[in-house]
């Protein structure tokens, strides 16, 4: 005779429910604590360049504003070197509990995954893009007191100069903006690579380089003190900061060579946390007083989700080999 089957009691079957879903909310329990703490401490910033530099005058300025928002100390780490490497290796391998933020140019990050032979990291893996923080150009500039008013004008002059013309650049983005100029019209003017923008301006003053291709901190204060003129910007469009000053697209020279800055956090982050800093972040960027400020370091504001943003570095570093090779820059 067939055997009745076992029933489990109604009971017993609601205690093993009971059980499972315990056990995985004991699971998640650390992360959901962890969220729901957070901050619990000190927050750091992570700055690739050193005290004084235009970038740490930036990421000193956030911190300054999210201590009073998070309520805890914000302390900004500076580490220097490798072109930005030893930052954001240290960044990236940092406990992704979002106390380690990397307030940085995302578009530094993609570059330096051509730009290096063997970068530290992969970024597009190992960085979480938390919130987007503004957008800047590169800028075109020669000595004030020099005749040239446009770039048309200054095409002119170099032509005629050939290979004795000469110009400087202090970033990657300032060489393969120069390369793309010199592509474009023919110009054969030779790089005068510096460690610094600052390190050119003698040089500049002086008459022994042309013209240089920097950035808008370095330009912009320039401008103010009548050393230096801005003939045009890399940005594909005007800025908001800057209607003031052409792009190279409107002269003739197209480029979209566009810098954004962002914070970033270690890949594994927890979701709640990385939406916290972007909110964070997002409310400082859209602040009179921060978007002021950004504007005087001749960039636009510019909020993002997590996910537009991580979207942006992929596809920055995707864009940057195409320029690395047009720069012929050898990686290191």
């Amino acid at each position: 005779m067939k055997q009745p089957q076992k029933r489990i009691p109604l009971q017993p079957r609601r205690s093993l429910l009971a059980g499972a879903v315990c056990g995985a909310l004991l699971c998640m329990a650390p992360f959901m604590a962890g969220a729901q703490e957070y901050p619990s401490r000190d927050i750091h910033f992570i700055c690739a360049f050193p005290p004084g530099s235009g970038a740490d005058v930036l990421v000193r300025h956030f911190a300054e504003k999210l201590r009073p928002i998070a309520k805890r100390s914000v302390i900004v780490e500076n580490r220097a070197g490798a072109g930005g490497n030893i930052a954001t290796e240290y960044a990236a391998k940092a406990k992704p509990d979002g106390y380690t933020i990397y307030v940085h140019a995302g578009s530094a990050v993609a570059a330096n995954m051509h730009l290096f032979k063997k970068p530290p990291v992969d970024a597009a893996k190992a960085l979480q893009v938390a919130a987007t923080i503004n957008r800047q150009p590169f800028m075109l500039l020669v000595d004030a007191k020099s005749p040239y008013k446009n770039v048309a004008e200054l095409t002119a002059a170099m032509k005629q100069k050939g290979a004795k013309a000469t110009y400087a650049s202090a970033a990657p983005t300032g060489s393969i903006m120069g390369e793309i100029y010199k592509r474009v019209t023919g110009v054969q003017a030779v790089e005068v690579s510096y460690r610094t923008a600052p390190d050119s301006l003698n040089e500049m003053l002086s008459g022994k380089l042309d013209y240089a291709m920097h950035d808008p901190v370095f330009a912009l204060a320039q401008q103010r003190e009548n050393r230096l003129r801005i003939l045009a910007v890399s940005s594909g469009t005007r800025l908001k900061a800057i209607p003031e000053y052409p792009t190279m697209t409107e002269q003739k020279v197209p480029m979209d060579l566009t810098g954004w800055w962002a914070a970033m956090v270690p890949t594994g982050t927890p979701k709640p946390v990385v939406d916290q800093i972007n909110q964070w972040f997002t409310f400082m960027v859209n602040s009179d007083e921060t978007t002021k400020f950004l504007n005087s370091f001749g960039g636009d504001a510019w909020s993002n989700t997590p996910e537009a943003g991580q979207a942006m570095l992929v596809k920055s570093i995707k864009d940057w080999g195409p320029y690395v090779k047009l720069a012929k820059i050898e990686p290191q």
